[in-house]
This record gives C-alpha cells, structure tokens and sequence, in this order.
C-alpha cells in the first residue's frame, strides 16, 4: 500500500496500535522535544501532539523510532529487522524505477501566502536542546532543487533553522548534491531557486534522507518503493516539482553567496555542531494544507527515529551498491544505528577465494553510499548476522588479528558532523578496514572447529520442553 501523504501514515500507525495522541498542553521550547526523546529510548509509539501552546495546528514525533514503523512505512512484514527492511528496499529499487508524474493542484496548494504574509512563526516549530541556536524548521522534510546544467532534480535533507519571520538557514555540507546545485548557480551568478516540503510520505522522507548517486531524483526510486508514481505540482514562484500532498512547502531563494551564522545545533552524534555562517532560504511563498501537521525528529544521542531510518536507508542503498558492483557472497549488511547509521558498516560475506574480505571492506568505501563518512568496515563471514552486535563483538574477539586483519585508509570523504575531527580537520578522514574473518587460504585442518549443538538433541529436547519447563513450549 502506498501512502497518499503523512496523514494516511498516521491513520495507519494508529489502526496498528502505534500511535500515541497527546491531548495535554505541551511547550514547543524543549517540552516535545524531550517527551519524544524519552518516549524513543523507552521504545515507545509514534507521538502526535495536539496541543502545542501557542498554537492549533499538532506536531508529528518519533515516527520511525522503530524497525516495526519502518515495516509500516515501506507495507513490508511486520516483524522485519532494519536489515530484513533493507533488503526488501534493495529489491524494489533494483527493478524498475518509477519517475513522478505532474498534477494540476494539490492539498498542499489550500492555503497560500506570498510576500509580507509569509511567516514562518505561523507553524509549531520545536526547539530541541537547550543549546540550540533556535528553532528547527527543517528536520523530517526534503529540499529540492535542480540543476541549471542538467535539469537533474534532487531531493535532500539538511538542517534548516529559522532565522527570521521570512529567512531558514541551511547546512549544506560540501559535496552534498543541493551544495553541488548551488555551486553551479555561483558560477551563473544567479540564486538558485529552492522548495521545502514538510509533512510528507514516508518513502519521501527516506528517500531524501538517502546518500543516492548523484544525477539520479530521488523521484524515481521513491516511485519504485511505492510501486506509484509520486504526484508533484509546480510551485507559486519556483519551478520545481512539489510533492502535491506534503503539508508544508516553503519556496524561495538561496543566494549563492550571502551567509548568515546557523547553530548551534544537537546533531545525529549527539554532540552540538558549532555555529558558523552558512547559506540561507529567502522564503518569498508558503503554501499549506487546512490544519496542517508538522514533522520533526530530536535527532540528538542515539537512539532515535534519525538513527532507525538512517541505519535503514543508508544499509539499503550500501547493500544495492554492492550488489551493483558484481561483488559475490554477499550475505548481510548493516550500518547500525548506534553509531547514527553513518561511520559504521558491517557485511558478512561467504568467502569465496582469497582476498575476498578485503576486497568488499575496499568496495564499502569506494562505493557512492559507503564513501561518506564512513570511518570502520568490519567484514564477517557468514556465520555471523551482522545485526547482531553481540555475534559481531564475538566475531571480533575470536577472528580478529590485529597485524593480519587491519588496514588504515587516509583522506576519506568525511562527515563534518564528525565529533572525533577538529573543527579545523573537517574534510577528510582516516577508515579502517577490519577483517574479522578466517582467512580463506587456511588448510581445513588448519581452521578452529566451530562448536554447534547436535540437531537431532536440540529437536528432542524442544519436543521435551514442556517436562522441563512446565506450562511453556519451545
């Protein structure tokens, strides 16, 4: 089932019993932000706010906090781990893509103002840590911008903070896509037309949450997800594809030049991520929906819903790029969200000659996905689910030799969310390789025998289980 907008999502999450309606009046000054974070860490439901003080319109949290939401997001079974969901995205997206197809109008078209009416106070925006700079508009939602030279539209996620009434502030981290659009505009000497759309699907927001290869929308493979097409509509002022549902959008300008100081800000690392100036959205329009609903996430320490869907998205499209080099024996892959779904990747691979661990451990970093950020590949073989981090720490323990098992790398392309660079030392990183396999040239008799219980014991005894254990079965 494809969700037609967020509100069917919510109806659903609701219908499941994953859904949690908070009635009483709660501050937008760090008040949500932190129900949210204590609801994500106690694993609890989705939470929809409807009584924000100050305002009359509700605020949507913790939507994806967990592999089961994930599952309803994407209508995939129930009972999937982030990596069973990864693998069902593979498959979908390997087949046809689905590119978007334009309407004439939309919901998100019900209300409209232009110029002196813009105000983007108008909307329960959070603040989400006390040390935050301000308040944060932009951090479930997807900014599209497009390519003078091309015409490839992209779909991205970065932080955007409000500024003023009419001005969001946005980080784009250099060599991201909308930076490379912008880039482009500066040589045009020309600002480069942007909408933000707020309150979308799910696979919207996954999608645009995503590290896709450049030259390739964002459009098309959230269609392949779906298995529809995304409908659009063209902006008031821009001329750029809108989602037609998406409760907010926010269309303007961004001066390829101009900077104003944007942060402090509690990141995916769940360190603060300086203030310094970065470009900014000109907000010249917003249109919006009747009663429209905010979506916002409190990133921060992990665990949260950032780091559930990063983990997702970002083991997704690792796992397709592989499969897209021709690499054999792929078996698992995991980012987990401990470490935000970026830094870490974990694959198990069934060896099938020597070298086989180096060269995938060497593929994770060359890849599209796997280039940003990531600081430690640990390969595994295919006796270890690499989503279970207690076999992963076995695996290491046991497999791992350090002078025969590790390769450094230098000059990565980093992550300036990284809290382990200087300020400083932001663009690149170091990686490390880690092969936590038996090394396949090993004569069978060489290789230390794996202990595993008898079969046939093991079946007996769970048919026997109720004598042992009295009222349980197996």
């Amino acid at each position: 089932m494809a969700y037609r907008d967020l509100r069917e999502f919510i109806s659903q999450l609701e219908k499941e019993g994953d859904l949690q309606r908070i009635k009483a009046e709660v501050d937008w000054n760090l008040e949500l932000s932190h129900i949210s974070k204590l609801n994500d860490e106690k694993g609890g439901p989705a939470l929809l706010f409807e009584n924000v003080k100050g305002y009359s319109t509700p605020v949507f949290c913790s939507a994806l906090a967990t592999p089961k939401r994930l599952a309803i997001a994407l209508d995939l079974p129930r009972d999937l781990s982030v990596m069973g969901v990864a693998r069902e995205w593979m498959h979908r997206t390997m087949q046809k893509k689905i590119p978007p197809v334009e309407v004439a109008t939309g919901p998100c078209k019900e209300n409209i103002d232009k110029g002196d009416k813009v105000d983007l106070f108008k909307f329960p925006i959070p603040k989400y840590y006390k040390k935050d700079g301000g308040r944060y508009i932009g951090t479930t939602h997807a900014i599209i911008s497009r390519s003078p030279e091309s015409g490839w539209v992209n779909l991205g996620t970065h932080r955007m903070q409000i500024l003023d009434k009419n001005h969001a502030g946005i980080w784009m981290i250099p060599g991201k896509h909308v930076q490379l659009h912008l880039k482009e505009y500066e040589k045009l000497g020309k600002p480069m037309p942007v909408a933000v759309a707020i309150g979308v699907d799910p696979t919207i927001f996954l999608c645009a949450s995503a590290p896709f290869p450049p030259g390739e929308s964002e459009y098309d493979y959230i269609g392949a997800l779906r298995g529809l097409p995304v409908e659009t509509v063209k902006g008031e002022t821009v001329d750029l594809p809108i989602p037609a549902t998406a409760e907010v959008v926010l269309e303007g300008e961004v001066d390829p030049i101009a900077l104003r100081d944007e942060g402090p800000y509690g990141e995916y690392s769940g360190y603060y991520q300086a203030t310094f100036p970065k470009p900014f959205l000109k907000v010249n329009c917003v249109t919006y929906r009747n009663n429209p609903v905010h979506w916002g996430c409190t990133t921060g320490k992990p665990i949260t819903d950032i780091h559930i869907l990063q983990a997702l998205n970002r083991t997704a499209l690792l796992w397709t790029d592989l499969e897209k080099m021709g690499l054999p024996g792929i078996k698992g892959v995991y980012c987990p969200p401990e470490t935000g779904g970026y830094f870490t990747a974990i694959i198990s691979i069934k060896q099938l000659y020597a070298g086989h661990a180096r060269q995938v451990g060497t593929a994770v970093v060359s890849c599209p996905s796997g280039a940003y950020s990531t600081k430690l590949v640990v390969i595994v073989d295919d006796d270890v689910d690499p989503s279970n981090l207690s076999q992963v720490w076995w695996a290491i323990g046991m497999k791992f030799q350090p002078d025969r098992g590790t390769d450094i790398l230098k000059r990565g392309f980093s992550s300036h969310i990284d809290p382990s660079l200087p300020i400083e030392e932001k663009d690149t990183t170091s990686r490390m390789i880690l092969d936590a396999t038996t090394p396949f040239e090993w004569r069978n008799e060489k290789k230390p025998t794996l202990i595993t219980l008898d079969e046939e014991v093991v079946e007996r005894v769970k048919r026997r289980w109720g004598e042992f254990f009295p009222s349980k079965t197996f």
